[in-house]
């Protein structure tokens, strides 16, 4: 086996293994991803892939909850979970030596977690406490009612943490069930990167993952959310001194052929977004939006959002609205921006600093053990390793047309659903959050 190069292998269980070798430090990555997240749930059960999320840090018989942390800070190594819109994904980056450690871990919660009764109620009132604390930020409060309204039949309906209603209802059988529906090795994979040799890994993953009973394939399909057949707008008011505007347009999704001229698209309005969730972004300070609305003192702030997803999702746009200002003339000024960019082709200076700096956020995000391990698994859940190996490759191909074209296609107001953020001038009391 070459370092650098991935090797793939998948279990008779169904159990797809993804292994990189790098030998620059004595360190390995492990991810175990499930293609189970809020695309699955439906009314009712929102909140429930988050949730189960949770229980696997309550233990399981061989590893009870108040040896986990324990363990691996012993070990030196971190350790985390998350839970999004197409996935859940759970990682250790341990010393080299100690990787087995998260290997027999995960291999064991992947049947055996404890869903005590006494902890899932323990857990509602923390993850509704999360929610709360989530609530106090107004651009949660607004992302939620622009993604409701611009989602009337897909899953990607509701937010990751799920509705109230559903988190007060929602039994140990329902979270149960759901653990027991999509954690299997069939709906599994398994990334590893760092200091090992593939042969051996290989053999110690089949023998603590390869006993593990393949499930029946869970359901994947969603409803497809239909075209939208106009501008949807939302307000939302709420405590603060401070307004809000977010214009979410349907996007492509991330194997779609439109996505790597949306990214450069999103690189040139609002500076590129990043993919990766462990590093930060760079400075969007020569976008076009942030010229119009911050320079010229409109707004405070303005941001993009595109999303690499296994359905069409949303790209969105949200600007803080500068005191005194309103966000009637924050959306004035971004539609003529947005108009500029679909009635007239890029300058090929403006488009090579766009690729450059979509190039520099995904090479920053692609360092690290941890970084490559979860590119591997993360690529995955909506295309294939190839989707980041051509990653670049994709980008140089993208050419100025290709994004007048996107431009002109996404950015419609007959496509968008445009939400206002309205505060009464009180300001929110903080609650703690807490939660992997």
């Amino acid at each position: 086996m070459t370092a650098g190069r991935v090797h793939r292998a998948r279990l008779r269980n169904g159990l797809l293994v993804l292994l990189k070798e790098i030998h620059a430090a004595p360190l390995i990555s492990l991810w175990v991803w499930y293609r189970v997240g809020s695309r699955n749930e439906r009314a009712g059960l929102t909140g429930i892939s988050h949730w189960v999320e949770h229980m696997q840090f309550k233990g399981t018989p061989t590893f009870p909850a108040g040896s986990l942390d324990r363990a691996v800070s012993r070990e030196g190594g971190l350790w985390n979970a998350m839970t999004w819109l197409d996935w859940t994904a759970y990682y250790e980056t341990l010393p080299a030596d100690r990787i087995d450690l998260g290997l027999r871990l995960e291999a064991d919660r992947m049947t055996e977690s404890n869903f005590a009764p006494k902890e899932v109620t323990s857990e509602r009132t923390v993850i509704v406490s999360e929610r709360q604390g989530y609530e106090n930020e107004p651009t949660f409060r607004l992302s939620e009612e622009v993604q409701a309204a611009a989602f009337r039949v897909h899953s990607y309906h509701h937010e990751v943490i799920g509705d109230v209603a559903d988190l007060s209802s929602m039994t140990r059988d329902d979270l149960y069930r759901h653990y027991h529906s999509y954690y299997a090795p069939n709906n599994a994979l398994v990334a590893v990167a760092g200091d090992f040799q593939t042969r051996a890994m290989l053999g110690r993953i089949r023998e603590l993952f390869g006993a593990v009973s393949a499930g029946t394939p869970p359901p994947q399909s969603a409803r497809a959310e239909p075209a939208q057949k106009g501008e949807r707008r939302v307000t939302v008011e709420g405590p603060g001194e401070t307004a809000y505007v977010e214009v979410a347009f349907h996007g492509p999704a991330a194997n779609d052929p439109d996505f790597f001229p949306m990214i450069v698209l999103d690189s040139v309005l609002a500076g590129p977004s990043n993919f990766n969730m462990f590093s930060g972004g760079i400075s969007n300070k020569t976008s076009r939006l942030y010229r119009t609305l911050v320079e010229t003192e409109l707004a405070a702030g303005v941001s993009g959002g595109l999303a690499a997803t296994l359905d069409p999702y949303l790209y969105s746009i949200t600007a803080t609205v500068r005191n005194g200002k309103t966000p009637d003339q924050v959306l004035a000024a971004m539609d003529g921006e947005l108009r500029k960019i679909v009635e007239n082709p890029l300058r090929r200076e403006e488009m090579e600093r766009a690729v450059k700096q979509a190039r520099a956020i995904f090479a920053y995000g692609s360092e690290t053990v941890t970084n490559q391990a979860f590119w591997m698994g993360y690529a995955e859940m909506f295309a294939s390793i190839d989707w980041f190996d051509n990653y670049l490759a994709s980008l140089a191909a993208v050419t100025a047309d290709d994004v007048q074209r996107v431009a002109h296609k996404i950015l419609s107001k007959r496509n968008r659903t445009v939400g206002f953020y309205l505060p009464t001038g009180v300001e929110s009391k903080s609650d703690p959050s807490s939660g992997h």
